[in-house]
């Protein structure tokens, strides 16, 4: 797949579920429990230990069910070994050069994160596929809105503290998507599966 292709794929549902795990059978856990529920984007922060063994495994198993990639990464180097591991696309809670040069150099896609419109700015000019705006708690979906306004031509995925109820605000605000975390996963699987579900129809029907 081309890059576009890749960031298209990932950010179609609306959703990146991201996965701080404690270990790695916790990562591995979650993200298998998200793939099975129907998610299609699933982001192992490179926080996780053993973190890119759970990258490579899980983009082994899932194959093209979903999209497996490798968030908090910080630099080059990282980058490199999370597109070795598999990772399909690369994010990141700030705006590094290095990373978005090796991701894409790769074919990979980057996410970096954003405070600001200028550093929104600052990400597209070096190449952004979408921009995070991280941390969301520290933003709202009217301030998203009056950045749009202005950036209509960035891709913003809120992530960091948002609550399930939230996220089709921030939609509707004009979010491409949310960046979700392991609140999505918690329950038995098919707790998991109705919750996605639901969430999922909320999405598309914010997106209007």
């Amino acid at each position: 797949m081309y890059r576009w292709e890749l960031t298209r794929a990932a950010l179609a549902q609306r959703v990146l579920a991201v996965v701080h795990g404690e270990s790695y059978d916790q990562a591995a856990e979650i993200a298998g429990t998200l793939v099975s529920a129907g998610i299609t984007s699933v982001e192992i922060a490179l926080t996780t230990p053993f973190a890119l063994e759970a990258v490579a495994t899980l983009s082994r198993e899932v194959g093209d069910e979903a999209l497996i990639g490798a968030g908090a990464v910080l630099d080059g180097p990282s980058a490199r070994m999370a597109v070795d591991a598999g990772a399909r696309f690369l994010a990141s809670p700030s705006v590094d050069a290095e990373v978005m040069r090796t991701g894409h150099r790769y074919g990979v896609p980057v996410f970096p994160g954003v405070g600001t419109p200028t550093e929104i700015v600052r990400a597209l000019e070096l190449g952004a596929d979408a921009v995070k705006l991280f941390p969301a708690s520290s933003h709202r979906p009217g301030g998203l809105r009056e950045i749009r306004a202005e950036l209509p031509q960035a891709a913003v995925v809120p992530s960091g503290d948002i609550e399930l109820d939230s996220a089709p605000e921030w939609i509707a605000a004009g979010a491409a998507a949310c960046g979700l975390g392991t609140a999505l996963a918690e329950g038995d699987r098919d707790a998991v599966a109705k919750r996605v579900g639901l969430l999922l129809a909320r999405l598309e029907e914010a997106a209007g």
